[in-house]
């Protein structure tokens, strides 16, 4: 895929997890963390737990209860903003995204936070990573009223918010999200690819894609 030539950038707009934070505190939380409270509640064994969640998620995919930790919390009768706080010290910034930021300031572009996570969990996270003095605005798809996989969040994305097109780079770690971006119009995508440092990725080619944010830093040094 052809790379992104920033001259033509005026914004940079990035999702949180998976993309600049490693996605590995979001997929041991729901994977292992919520299962093990969940059967020590309910008095049943953790894999028969992982199995009820894991239907329970896939149900809720692609909408804003996937990302809901109030929705979670009643649902399951967990208190899943303790819970998450309880593991805080596993949220980590991935490499160079910083450093990314950083640059990005210093070519003048709006950078704007842009993530389904609910606001609770996006105030954790600024809190822990203080990555948050680098955004000019952070819009959560609650507050939009629709999830990122989904072309009515842009519509009303880029009223709340506007924007140009086609002088604006989104850079995500879902393909999904990526393709729906494609659909409503927005000329610059690139893929994260590593969003977990524990996982592998799965194939999706039909973006520019990059592993470490120190590959954006030398290609926007190019064009500065």
């Amino acid at each position: 895929m052809k790379e992104i030539d920033f001259r033509t950038i005026n914004t940079v707009m990035l999702d949180m997890d998976g993309t600049m934070l490693d996605k590995y505190f979001d997929d041991y939380f729901w994977e292992h963390l919520v299962p093990e409270m969940y059967s020590k509640k309910n008095n049943i064994p953790v894999n028969k737990a992982k199995e009820e969640l894991f239907n329970l998620y896939k149900a809720h995919e692609k909408t804003l209860n996937w990302t809901d930790i109030d929705f979670w919390s009643n649902e399951l009768d967990l208190d899943i903003p303790a819970l998450k706080e309880q593991i805080r010290h596993l949220i980590e910034v991935h490499p160079n995204v910083e450093d990314f930021l950083r640059v990005m300031k210093d070519m003048g572009k709006r950078i704007l936070l842009v993530t389904n996570a609910h606001y609770k969990v996006l105030d954790i996270k600024l809190k822990k990573t203080k990555i948050g003095k680098y955004f000019d605005k952070c819009i959560t798809s609650f507050e939009i009223g629709y999830p990122k996989e989904l072309i009515r969040f842009w519509q009303e994305f880029q009223m709340t918010v506007p924007f140009e097109k086609d002088k604006v780079i989104f850079i995500d770690d879902t393909c999904d999200v990526l393709k729906t971006a494609k659909e409503f119009g927005i000329k610059n995508l690139a893929l994260k690819l590593k969003a977990s440092s524990m996982k592998p990725d799965k194939p999706c080619p039909d973006f520019f894609a990059f592993e470490d944010f120190g590959e954006l830093i030398l290609i926007a040094n190019r064009y500065r």
